[in-house]
């Protein structure tokens, strides 16, 4: 396969954090169903042999591997048997993601903490160590939210994170496009996922948005021409309340 040939997912290893549920999930079946080898990466085990499964009884090419985005030497060392199983790393999907819905007067700090290591500092390491494993047209895709735009009550953590991916995402698109890496954010409007319904149980699902959507966005932007890069998109539903 030629490197650069990425109109294309064929035979391309794309590593997705937080891959065993949610959007995740829904990114893996998608970039595999088009023909990407997927590294399904999350902190639960059995989650992430769910989806493994999956789309290799559909006829697909995925392998489970378990991983804290919080823990930097467990990323060393995932990122290396992702290479060992595939042979290569083309992409990596920050999509692992946590919140903490509370008032700054009742968050410990230990839960702001754990939000930025997952949400911001999971991404920054993803990336800082893929770099070694990733040839030039190889491509990171940080999963930002439209909290990255604007913000609402009880939130700060979640907030501070997103707005901080986005901050990184477009200051490693410019320190990285000399050197052949695409970076890219997707910025991803409600969607129907145990990520935003546990939470919030009452809230109207006809509101959200297919997971499924968005995966098709970050398939949109991996399949760009070699010459061209997209460093930002949103993708909303049609009936989304919470960006004008």
């Amino acid at each position: 396969m030629d490197a650069y040939d990425y109109e294309s997912l064929a035979g391309r290893v794309v590593l997705v954090t937080g891959g065993g549920s949610g959007l995740g999930a829904a990114v893996c079946s998608t970039l595999a169903h088009d023909g990407a080898h997927v590294a399904v990466v999350d902190i639960n085990e059995v989650s992430a042999h769910a989806v493994a499964d999956e789309i290799s009884q559909a006829g697909g090419t995925a392998q489970a591997f378990t991983m804290d985005v919080g823990d930097e030497q467990a990323i060393i060392d995932s990122l290396e048997n992702v290479v060992e199983r595939f042979g290569r790393l083309d992409a990596i999907i920050n999509n692992a993601g946590v919140d903490v819905t509370i008032g700054i007067r009742e968050m410990k700090s230990e839960d702001w903490h754990r939000v930025m290591a997952t949400n911001l500092t999971g991404p920054f390491l993803l990336t800082k160590h893929g770099l070694s494993h990733l040839a030039p047209g190889g491509h990171v895709v940080n999963i930002a939210s439209t909290a990255a735009r604007r913000a609402w009550p009880n939130a700060s953590a979640y907030h501070a994170s997103k707005w901080g991916l986005m901050g990184l995402t477009h200051a490693l698109h410019a320190e990285l496009r000399g050197v052949g890496i695409k970076v890219s954010a997707v910025i991803a409007g409600g969607m129907r996922t145990p990520f935003l319904l546990d939470r919030f149980p009452d809230i109207d699902v006809e509101l959200l948005q297919d997971p499924h959507n968005v995966a098709r966005a970050v398939k949109f932007v991996l399949t760009q021409p070699p010459q061209t890069v997209i460093p930002e998109v949103m993708v909303l539903p049609m009936k989304e309340t919470s960006w004008p």
